[in-house]
């Protein structure tokens, strides 16, 4: 049976450093979270003049993975785990912040140099109470490497995490994840398929889509009712997307700045570290 909208979310500017302004869809004054799905920040389509410095400079993570799909253009990351990469468009990267570290991410040094598009979405994903506190790891997924799904033409979508369609995504989670991201086609029709009580998202990148006789535009975020299994989408415009659907992580969030703990308490802990200098320093 078709699974039912709860919510429809608008992406909402929001400055997340002081040169920095993204569109954040979750979370939003009208639903906060979809456990383990925190955060979902849009960079959108900008152009990077030639010459240009800007990366966002070091900052702490404990206790959850940021992970990023380039959309367009190239970024570098790099955390003081030991961890660094370059990611080209298509590319997603993984980053378990765990314990604690500093990261520093942006255009590569080379996008800076020569300019071009960039673009990007960023999703937190949770880690559950029990993992928070373990070593971070980075793992990526280049363009290849992700298993087309759902082949038909017109239709162009990649598994990143979890199984669907009898295929297995490259990047692993803690809890079950599932991330699909692509293309389809103005006038394509495609059913997607979740677990009945787990949650499930949809993020349109751009375009415009038709599911359940409702019109979803571009920056919009769909959040569905957990019952049910089957979603039909209709593209009104070719579109991309992002969808996602997790296992519900049945714990308790606190998520403040740029930590997500289970307590008060432990964010405090971890904004005292950071104070303290506890997470080190990161030459980026």
């Amino acid at each position: 049976m078709q699974k039912k909208i709860a919510h429809i979310l608008n992406g909402r500017e929001k400055k997340i450093t002081a040169t920095e302004t993204v569109l954040q869809a979750l979370p939003h004054k009208d639903f906060r979270f979809a456990n383990p799905f925190i955060v979902l920040h849009h960079i959108r389509p900008t152009r990077i003049e030639a010459g240009t410095a800007s990366r966002i400079h070091p900052h702490p993570h404990r206790g959850f993975s940021p992970v990023t799909f380039q959309l367009q253009g190239t970024g570098y990351h790099k955390d003081n785990a030991g961890h660094e990469g370059i990611i080209q468009a298509g590319a997603v990267q993984w980053m378990f912040a765990g314990k604690g570290l500093l990261h520093s991410e942006g255009p590569s040094q080379k996008q800076l140099e020569k300019g071009g598009m960039y673009e990007l979405v960023q999703i937190w994903v949770n880690a559950p109470a029990k993992n928070k506190l373990d070593k971070p790891f980075y793992q990526t997924a280049i363009k290849t490497d992700q298993p087309n799904i759902l082949a038909q033409e017109g239709v162009a979508l990649r598994l990143i995490s979890g199984v669907y369609d009898k295929a297995t995504g490259p990047l692993n989670s803690f809890t079950p994840v599932l991330l699909i991201t692509g293309t389809i086609d103005k006038g394509k029709r495609i059913q997607l398929s979740a677990t009945p009580g787990y949650w499930t998202l949809l993020y349109v990148i751009k375009g415009k889509l038709n599911i359940n006789c409702e019109s979803i535009q571009q920056h919009q975020l769909v959040v569905f009712e957990k019952e049910n299994d089957e979603i039909i989408i209709s593209a009104e415009a070719t579109s991309q997307i992002l969808y996602l659907s997790a296992k519900p992580l049945e714990e308790p969030v606190a998520a403040k700045d740029n930590f997500v703990m289970n307590t008060p308490e432990e964010i405090e802990q971890a904004i005292a570290d950071a104070k303290n200098g506890n997470f080190g320093t990161l030459d980026f």
